[in-house]
């Protein structure tokens, strides 16, 4: 499986509402509960709403359209992380799966999965 990695520094954040949101951003993952708005986006398009952010994050996806059938995948990629005692923050889409680490794991992150057999590009 191919793994592409992400070209900004994230920023995980809370919001009081969506202006400010940059949706036309290239990479924006917006989450709406009862309790919270959450959004993911490039560090340097953090709305100015913010409540609360955890910034810092580096990330990649899992390329290609992943069928909804496919068993494990996630599951697969954070087990491996997990051992080496990296965590994530895990963004799902239609199409695929995003996993953002904290910067300073994201190299030590990159070769772990390239050790467990995972193409980086």
């Amino acid at each position: 499986m191919k793994l592409k990695t992400l070209p900004y520094i994230f920023s995980v954040c809370k919001l009081t509402d969506a202006t400010g949101i940059n949706l036309r951003g290239e990479y924006v993952f917006v989450g709406k509960t009862d309790e919270e708005l959450s959004l993911v986006c490039p560090l340097e398009e953090v709305p100015a709403n913010t409540t609360a952010r955890v910034d810092g994050w580096k990330g990649f996806r899992i390329e290609g359209v992943l069928d909804f059938s496919l068993i494990g995948i996630l599951s697969k990629l954070s087990g491996i992380l997990a051992d080496n005692k990296i965590g994530i923050f895990a963004v799902s889409t239609y199409n695929t799966d995003y996993i953002l680490v904290k910067e300073e794991n994201f190299e030590r992150a990159l070769f772990a999965l390239a050790q467990a057999g995972y193409e980086i590009d």
